[in-house]
């Protein structure tokens, strides 16, 4: 197996691990914990599994971690298709989204401790603190929504990389392009039409599985030059 190869699939698991960490708090918490427009039963909820909503701070933190090493390990395996590319893709899809990620558990920190009370919030009555708790949540959505360009903006570079590389299959790269176009005009409806956001979630849901696919075939496949590159006889 060599260097390339294995380097591919490194990149895939570490590209499933970030997987299966920010689902969590971006998906899990709000669907199990939080009730539309009602501060009072998000409050109750979240206080009732403060462990569950704790852990998603904490994949937030452990998320945006993994992020780097997946982008850098996707410019160790790229860099020599272009590296001007790869550096761009490196500064849009790692340390900008990781910044946000570690930003924006300030948020869900800020909104646990407006819900559990302390002395120096006695200037806020019970009602007042559950409404302040209620919009740092939907601050983290907002940002998340934010976020999303940037999800949306590291994948042209990456999509262009993985077209030109002679180990990747080059419908990877079309795919991914399609998925970071996707990104991006969710990104922008989520403040220009927000009642759009689900009517455009289901129909981007196949272009949105680009990612996946790509980190499925390098965690399973790796990089195959002789598969993709028929070599010149000398």
């Amino acid at each position: 197996m060599d260097t390339l190869h294995r380097q591919a699939r490194l990149t895939g698991f570490l590209y499933i691990l970030l997987a299966l960490l920010a689902p969590l708090r971006l998906i899990y918490i709000p669907t199990k914990l939080f009730v539309a427009g009602n501060a009072d039963a998000t409050a109750a909820n979240v206080l009732a599994h403060e462990t569950l909503f704790r852990w998603g701070i904490v994949a937030d933190l452990c998320a945006g971690t993994v992020l780097v090493f997946v982008v850098l390990a996707l410019y160790r395996l790229l860099r020599t298709v272009g590296r001007p590319l790869a550096i761009v893709m490196v500064i849009l899809g790692g340390v900008l989204p990781a910044t946000i990620y570690y930003l924006n558990t300030v948020n869900d920190a800020a909104a646990l401790l407006l819900m559990k009370g302390a002395p120096y919030l006695g200037v806020f009555d019970e009602a007042q603190r559950k409404a302040l708790a209620l919009l740092f949540l939907r601050l983290h959505g907002q940002v998340v929504v934010a976020a999303e360009m940037l999800w949306g903006l590291w994948l042209i570079p990456l999509a262009i990389l993985v077209f030109r590389s002679s180990f990747l299959p080059r419908f990877f790269g079309l795919w991914l392009a399609l998925n970071g176009l996707a990104y991006i005009v969710q990104s922008i409806a989520g403040f220009i039409a927000p009642d759009s956001l689900d009517g455009l979630g289901a129909l981007f849901m196949v272009l949105q599985l680009g990612e996946v696919a790509f980190m499925l075939w390098m965690l399973l496949f790796g990089a195959r030059r002789h598969l993709f590159h028929k070599e010149t006889p000398a």
